[in-house]
């Protein structure tokens, strides 16, 4: 199961109390104080994990709590640290406060991490209030609060290639294709009902991820199909290919459509480089064929015909989806 955001309640484990002790030794006649420390409290820690692809685990358990640190002891014994827990969350993973819905971290490396709440400190004994003056003292601190919030856990998929559609415009069928990825391929709309990842090897040691999003339909930005649950995905790619079918009344009004949602969900995504490829092309007949040779669009755009059934334009559809890769990172 695909599980793309999850809110959590974490609390850090409270300091430990500062110790009340004097020494009491044979052949010390006036002894003095010798409290301990209180233990410090064991924090809430995110850590990005590259091995993981989902928050499913943050849909069952929603609560996580560090443990205390131990009061402090007589003869300066210090008490122990109360144990940081650690959560993993996959990379890509956005943390947000979750009243405000202030980002307070995005774990986008493997190793990545974040404390989200703060152990408490532990209280001083009573021998760290010892003086000149007072050299008896009678008192010790109470150890802090750990920190205690709600958070939001929003996951955003890392993919260089993000292939956008309408529901069976052919984008399952191509990433089988073109990866080792298996998605779910049938002639019904809406068939993906969450992204899926493929790894394309160009050539040796020349590789990029693509990632397979649900079907959009006009209106998804206002909750339309499955509305724009799975957008949020597109954002992190660096290429984005829109699949059309090559049966499409209006390829280009097609193509304007899918825009259109992209920019009212996120104007920035129109600045990502672009690829159209005109899918199914082993069904079209020639007048098909003809009416879609001749489609041109804005600025450039490449516009390629392709077929995952029967192979043809699959390889020109890889070298250009490398090729812009290429020329908008670092890629060599």
């Amino acid at each position: 199961m695909f599980i793309d955001e999850a809110t959590i309640v974490v609390k850090a484990g409270n300091g430990g109390n500062g110790c009340i002790s004097f020494r009491r030794e044979k052949f010390v006649p006036k002894g003095g104080p010798d409290g301990g420390t209180g233990g410090r409290g064991g924090s809430v820690i995110i850590r990005a994990d590259r091995q993981l692809t989902t928050l499913m685990d943050y849909r069952y358990q929603r609560h996580y709590s560090a443990k205390s640190g131990d009061n402090g002891q007589g003869a300066n014994k210090t008490g122990r640290n109360g144990e940081d827990i650690i959560l993993r969350v996959p990379c890509g993973t956005i943390i947000k406060e979750e009243e405000s819905e202030k980002v307070l971290f995005d774990l986008v490396e493997d190793k990545d991490e974040f404390t989200v709440a703060k152990g408490g400190k532990g209280g001083r004994g009573n021998a760290e209030f010892a003086t000149s003056t007072d050299q008896a003292p009678r008192k010790a601190e109470q150890g802090t609060k750990g920190g205690e919030r709600t958070i939001h856990l929003e996951l955003k998929l890392l993919a260089d290639i993000g292939l956008v559609g309408f529901p069976n415009a052919g984008k399952s069928t191509l990433i089988s294709r073109i990866s080792a990825a298996k998605p779910k391929i049938a002639d019904y709309p809406f068939t993906t009902l969450a992204p899926n990842l493929g790894i394309v090897r160009f050539s040796e040691y020349k590789s990029f991820v693509v990632a397979d999003l649900p079907g959009l339909i006009e209106g998804a930005h206002d909750g339309r199909g499955l509305g724009i649950q799975f957008l949020r995905h597109i954002e992190r790619t660096k290429v984005l290919v829109f699949l059309i079918d090559c049966f499409a009344e209006d390829v280009k009004e097609q193509y304007n459509i899918l825009l259109n949602e992209l920019e009212l969900f996120n104007k920035e995504l129109l600045k990502k480089p672009q690829i159209v490829l005109i899918t199914k092309i082993d069904s079209a007949d020639d007048e098909t064929r003809e009416r879609i040779q001749k489609i041109k669009l804005k600025r450039g755009i490449p516009v390629l015909k392709i077929s995952s059934v029967s192979g043809e334009g699959l390889e020109d559809a890889v070298k250009f989806m490398w090729e812009k890769l290429r020329k908008n990172t670092k890629l060599k």
